[in-house]
């Protein structure tokens, strides 16, 4: 009834209106955007359909269309990736990223972290997680905010700039044990123990250590480990690990002790992995300030 009269919908109508409705649920349950355009046909082909490489070529049309750019190469690289095509994802990155927003390009960088390692090109792994840290240094992350919004598994969640950088500085003290770089390794750990501490770090943190031969060390950060000192250690990989861990430094107790001084090593190697920051110590954020009053303690 509309103004006291009678509106009829024919078949028809109601027919076409339920077709609208199935296709808008459609779109909701394979979370797919609607449309007909080329980035919209790609993320048909891979969700819906799961034809990879069709979905590939497809994002390659979005992006020379300039269709959803940012979202058409994020999505592409995450493909290549499943698809071990790695070495094609990094050079789509390096081909297209001047294409996306700069709100893009932290998302990149993250996406080409991780192909790095994928590859086992170290080398620029390392080099671009120092770029990262340096941009928390300058007070540039995070659009110069304390926390972002990020998402995994389609959930959103708040990250703090301690977070990121204690992140970071895990991913780049990995790097640096697959180079055999114990020693650099260490101090990157200690630094991100000392933001953030976490067992899963701790327990790198202790392998540093065996492979230096300092156990003593390495035991009294694993013992703090299996007793659940450390944000993490309820998982029981992390604690299976600790112990496999000192189990291995019972295995070696025979060799003698490293005489190293612990402290001097540390601060001649921080000034190295540091130095090129100096220049941008004016503007640095206050979790900087709190590494380098844990670097005055240590000192004295």
């Amino acid at each position: 009834m509309e103004n006291g009269m009678e509106v009829e919908i024919g078949v028809g109508g109601i027919a076409s209106r339920r077709r609208g409705e199935k296709k808008e649920l459609f779109h909701v349950i394979h979370k797919v955007p609607s449309g007909d355009s080329p980035y919209v046909r790609a993320k048909h082909l891979q969700l819906v359909e799961k034809d990879a490489d069709a979905s590939i070529v497809w994002f390659w049309k979005a992006i020379n269309a300039g269709d959803r750019v940012d979202s058409a190469l994020k999505d592409m690289v995450v493909v290549m990736k499943q698809q071990d095509r790695a070495e094609e994802a990094v050079e789509a990155i390096k081909s297209f990223r001047h294409l996306c927003s700069k709100q893009a390009q932290e998302s990149l960088d993250n996406l080409l972290i991780d192909l790095y390692k994928k590859c086992g090109r170290i080398e620029e792994q390392i080099e671009l997680l120092k770029q990262k840290l340096k941009l928390i240094y300058m007070g540039e992350a995070f659009n110069g905010k304390t926390t972002k919004t990020a998402r995994s598994h389609g959930k959103k969640f708040q990250v703090s700039i301690k977070q990121e950088t204690s992140r970071i500085l895990g991913n780049l003290g990995w790097a640096y044990m697959q180079q055999n770089n114990y020693n650099a390794a260490e101090i990157v750990y200690r630094k991100a123990q000392a933001i953030e501490p976490d067992a899963n770090k701790a327990c790198n943190l202790g392998l540093c250590l065996i492979k230096q031969g300092r156990y003593d060390e390495a035991r009294y950060i694993l013992d703090d480990v299996c007793n659940r000192r450390f944000s993490g250690s309820d998982d029981g990989r992390t604690t299976q690990r600790a112990q496999t861990l000192l189990q291995e430094i019972e295995s070696q107790k025979s060799l003698p002790e490293s005489n190293l001084n612990i402290e001097e090593e540390i601060m001649s190697r921080l000034d190295i992995v540091m130095n090129e920051w100096t220049p941008f110590r004016s503007k640095r954020l206050p979790i900087f300030e709190e590494i380098s009053s844990f670097r005055d303690q240590m000192a004295c």
